[in-house]
């Protein structure tokens, strides 16, 4: 499983948008994830897919040569990449496979979005995402975490519960495209040693299924 996480920066943002439209394709049109990133409340992980990037358009032929064909061959030369080989790529050209975001409010986050594009489904993403998204929680102090799901959504209920969460109201015609309930999930203290453990264990076995070594977030 070939994916690590990261912060979500600018140039993620048009992907995410891509994979919002396919994953809520009735709740149209998506949060402005632009300015999202300049909200102090909000924080986004993206999971990427290190085997591929993101196809950069062919740049037109330069009928120009001299100094200006010279220093682009100087820049290849020169690329960072190729002499300090980066362990990720490039933040503009990685290829993001799923994303998450939560708000903090003092000490409890409530999780906005969990999306993950079809053709990665069902290989573990969406549950590193969960993993990742409670880390940086933890990392940001926060003791509860909250989220809404539809009531229809069984397998993510089931996520979820896996996680820590249980039920703990209904949000009656919450969905606007077809006034679905939703449920309303919360954790417990999450900073309990317990709570840890048993997140400590469930991560193990995220990683000996998927593969994944390491659950840091990349900046």
């Amino acid at each position: 499983m070939p994916y690590y996480v990261r912060m979500m920066r600018q140039e993620h943002v048009k992907q995410v948008i891509e994979i919002d439209r396919e994953a809520f394709p009735t709740m149209w049109p998506p949060p402005n994830y632009r300015r999202e990133l300049d909200n102090r409340l909000a924080h986004y992980i993206v999971v990427c897919d290190e085997s591929r990037t993101v196809e950069e358009p062919q740049p037109e032929a330069d009928p120009e040569s001299g100094l200006r064909g010279l220093a682009s061959k100087v820049r290849h030369l020169f690329n960072h990449d190729r002499f300090f080989g980066e362990t990720v790529p490039p933040s503009g050209k990685e290829y993001v496979a799923g994303f998450a975001g939560i708000w903090v409010v003092t000490d409890e986050a409530h999780i906005t979005n969990i999306a993950v594009r079809e053709m990665y489904r069902r290989q573990g993403v969406g549950e590193l995402l969960v993993i990742s998204i409670m880390g940086l929680a933890a990392e940001l102090n926060v003791r509860f975490l909250t989220l809404e799901v539809r009531i229809s959504n069984v397998a993510a209920q089931s996520l979820y519960r896996k996680y820590g969460f249980s039920q703990v109201g209904v949000r009656r015609g919450y969905y606007t495209d077809n006034r679905e309930d939703a449920v309303l999930m919360s954790t417990g203290d999450i900073t309990e040693a317990s709570f840890q453990a048993h997140l400590q264990q469930l991560k193990q076995a995220h990683s000996r299924r998927w593969g994944i070594p390491l659950y840091e977030i990349v900046q």
